[in-house]
């Protein structure tokens, strides 16, 4: 098996089928020799990913929730927030929502290299 490296320019693509072309370049759905249950996914390396498009009002409204296992410990971030202190995690998150919900998610995440 040989993987390849895979450069993708971000600058004007939207977020969400910047991620799903993402997705599949690091599950490797374009090989011929593609088995679901086989990490055969290539190195995907996203550049100019500060001028990604972000659609309609996501940017105020969509928001990130994360909780500390702890009695009233849920926080939520916006888009916006998000954005300014971590631009990296949004696209990284909207990846790993893509990527199958098996073992082999963290090894092909682990592939994906994102440049501002």
């Amino acid at each position: 098996m040989e993987r390849i490296t895979h450069t993708v320019d971000a600058k004007g693509q939207s977020l969400g089928r910047l991620a799903t072309r993402v997705a599949l370049l690091l599950r490797g759905k374009g090989k011929s020799a593609y088995e679901h249950h086989i990490d055969s996914g290539d190195a995907v390396i996203v550049t100019n990913f500060k001028h990604v498009r972000i659609t309609g009002k996501k940017m105020e409204q969509k928001t990130y929730y994360r909780h500390s296992a702890y009695l009233g410990g849920l926080k939520s971030r916006t888009l916006k927030e998000s954005f300014a202190i971590a631009p990296k995690e949004i696209l990284r998150k909207a990846v790993w929502g893509m990527l199958p919900k098996n073992k082999l998610r963290p090894e092909q995440i682990k592939r994906l290299r994102i440049e501002l």
